[in-house]
């Protein structure tokens, strides 16, 4: 059976100026090019049922589109979606490789990915993706490229060393893989919840000189602060590397994920860190992961995806 597409929604007949919307600029396939923004989907929960979570996350990229698919253009001349990469049960690894080679052919005609997910697990194919477009051969010889910024706004960590890898271990795996290759790269977490991480993901980061902001440091009244630490950070790389896991943001907000947050982080201030870090022009891959509609709440989760997405498409 066919899936129907999601892009469809609202025509302003008859109403003077630009009334354009998503789903009326829309590109399907694969002929972008230089410039072009080009989402892109992981649909997968693999990752999730490995760390005993909550499934659904597979769904989240055809329902963030049907939230994306009526909201006006604005500046947006027109943008491409490249489909979904599907993981097939518990084929994980293959799903991944496939998903990594997308990206990387995307940056290489010199696209702007975003990506939705799908369980957090998107994280290592993604990076695997933008460093082998970076990278010559994923390796030391390729360190004029330049540091990359790994910027995760996360109630967690994600740095389990447990093998295979899971929706709970990708940055564990990026950190491996970057010390094994000499690569230029340091891991950024903003949003960690106290009651999310066991102490022994505590001293893994500090162990591996993970820059971290609990979620009671990236409330309103402390964005400039924080503001402030991505602008030095943003100094420090050449490429960044954005993801962002939806159950960072409060549960009211975002119900629909596999690990709601009591607390979490406002959407204002994700959006503003999300804002300033695409300001800076280093920007070079974005993924939202975690959505899970089959736990959302009157689109709620949805509509704030959405809002994030577009503002990562937007040139």
């Amino acid at each position: 059976m066919t899936q129907e597409s999601p892009w469809h929604g609202r025509i302003d007949t008859g109403e003077q100026g630009d009334t354009r919307r998503l789903h009326q600029i829309v590109r399907l396939g694969d002929g972008y090019g230089a410039g072009d923004a080009v989402l892109a989907g992981f649909a997968s929960d693999a990752g999730v049922a490995r760390n005993h979570g909550r499934i659904g996350a597979r769904h989240g990229p055809q329902v963030a589109r049907r939230a994306l698919a009526s909201l006006p253009a604005h500046a947006l001349a027109a943008f491409w979606d490249a489909g979904d990469v599907v993981c097939e049960g518990d084929a994980l690894e293959a799903a991944q490789t496939a998903q990594a080679a997308r990206v990387q052919s995307i940056l290489g005609r010199g696209a702007r990915p975003v990506v939705l997910g799908g369980g957090h697990e998107i994280a290592w194919a993604d990076y695997q993706g933008l460093r082998d477009h970076l990278y010559a051969d994923g390796r030391a010889d390729g360190r004029a490229a330049g540091r990359l910024l790994v910027l995760n706004l996360d109630a967690h960590f994600d740095l389990r060393g447990s093998r295979p890898g899971h929706s709970g271990t990708p940055f564990d795996q990026i950190l491996q893989d970057a010390a094994e290759r000499g690569l230029p790269l340091r891991y950024v977490c903003l949003g960690v919840s106290r009651l999310g991480n066991t102490p022994a993901l505590y001293q893994r980061a500090h162990a591996a000189q993970v820059h971290y902001a609990e979620d009671i440091e990236m409330q309103e009244r402390y964005l400039d602060a924080r503001l402030a630490d991505i602008d030095r950070l943003l100094a420090e790389a050449e490429h960044v590397y954005l993801t962002i896991d939806t159950d960072v943001l409060p549960a009211a907000i975002a119900p629909g994920v596999s690990a709601p947050a009591p607390y979490g982080v406002p959407l204002p201030v994700v959006e503003a860190c999300l804002l300033r870090v695409k300001a800076s022009g280093k920007l070079r891959l974005a993924d939202i992961a975690e959505f899970n509609p089959g736990h959302d709440i009157d689109g709620h989760t949805a509509r704030a995806v959405a809002r994030l997405a577009w503002q990562l498409l937007q040139p």
